[in-house]
């Protein structure tokens, strides 16, 4: 006997919001119920969806209309509040990447979990992709060896196709900072291979976009890792026209590897001491979207009462606020 879908309201229908959009509808476990978004001219968009639609929070939770879980696609600064809200209704919780702007938000979230006993889960899809898992299983099994050095480079374009006028997008209280908004899946990355970092030191300015961010779009940091070994994290929003490069280098004991990719999913090098790659690694294109995948672990860990990765998220707000912490000169 099949099991009963899971009904999902996505509170949040923009750009990442359209995606979730299209999963819900067509995953064979889901039942999108709501949706739910303050711009009435985003939800005419979705007119052709015979799905009920609400501008707040509080008039889709005064519906009395039922769901299991909600999935936060909303401005950054609005994600823990949001969270908190839908788990004091006894929602189980998908929260899109930053959990919080703030550690004790994010805290926050946390507790309310537990104590109403549910799910909460942030949306670290890079998580998923081939690459990166591959990347995880290099670095647990110590086929590297003792890390020596890792360099995460992010050079984007974010320009005034992505500034908008009116938009959430670099306002620092509402977007908190390039930091949470473009490359916190890569501090999360971080975190997840090597653990802890610290001694943190960072340098950060706003070379291309004083009209239209309130903060950096340019960044370099040093930190080290808590197995020991050094590391940078490189980024930019200032490149022209078109995103060039993201991409993540190990170099170890015996030897070095390079992942690339918004999305982590491309090897780019492998020279690694007595190890062979498996020649379906080297076929691995940057394509393809891992939310799917995140969808499907939420859905596993409500199912089968899993584990959660909010104590890691937590990991990742606190290490990005060390990061803004640890400025040689103001932001």
């Amino acid at each position: 006997m099949s099991e009963p879908k899971i009904k999902f309201a996505l509170i949040g229908c923009g750009y990442i919001g359209s995606r979730y959009i299209n999963i819900l509808s067509h995953h064979p476990q889901c039942e999108l119920g709501a949706l739910v978004d303050s711009d009435c001219k985003i939800l005419s968009n979705y007119k052709n969806l015979t799905i009920p639609f609400f501008h707040s929070i509080e008039n889709y939770f005064n519906s009395g209309l039922q769901s299991d879980a909600v999935v936060v696609a909303t401005p950054n600064s609005t994600h823990a509040s949001i969270a908190i809200a839908s788990l004091e209704q006894n929602k189980h919780v998908l929260v899109e990447k930053p959990m919080a702007l703030r550690r004790s938000d994010a805290e926050l979230v946390i507790q309310t979990a537990k104590q109403r006993n549910k799910k909460a889960m942030v949306v670290l899809q890079n998580r998923f992709s081939p690459a990166s898992i591959w990347l995880k299983e290099m670095v647990k099994s110590k086929q590297l060896g003792k890390i020596f050095f890792t360099e995460i480079n992010c050079f984007w374009n974010r320009d005034e196709r992505y500034y908008q006028k009116g938009s959430w997008h670099g306002k620092r209280e509402t977007d908190g900072g390039s930091l949470f908004t473009q490359f916190s899946h890569f501090i999360d990355t971080i975190f997840w291979l090597f653990g802890e970092v610290k001694n943190i030191r960072s340098r950060f300015n706003n070379f291309n976009h004083q009209d239209t961010v309130e903060f950096e779009d340019t960044g370099s940091i040093q930190f080290e890792l808590e197995q020991g070994g050094i590391g940078c994290l490189n980024f930019t929003t200032a490149i022209w026209d078109k995103s060039f490069e993201s991409s993540l280098l190990i170099i170890g004991q015996n030897g070095t590897v390079k992942v690339s990719g918004q999305q982590m999913n491309r090897i780019d090098y492998c020279h690694v001491k007595n190890y062979h790659l498996p020649e379906k690694m080297l076929k691995l294109t940057d394509t393809g979207d891992n939310h799917a995948n995140m969808i499907d672990y939420f859905i596993e860990s409500i199912r089968r009462d899993g584990l959660t990765n909010t104590d890691e998220a937590l990991q990742s707000v606190d290490i990005i606020e060390r990061m803004y912490a640890g400025a040689d000169q103001e932001r």
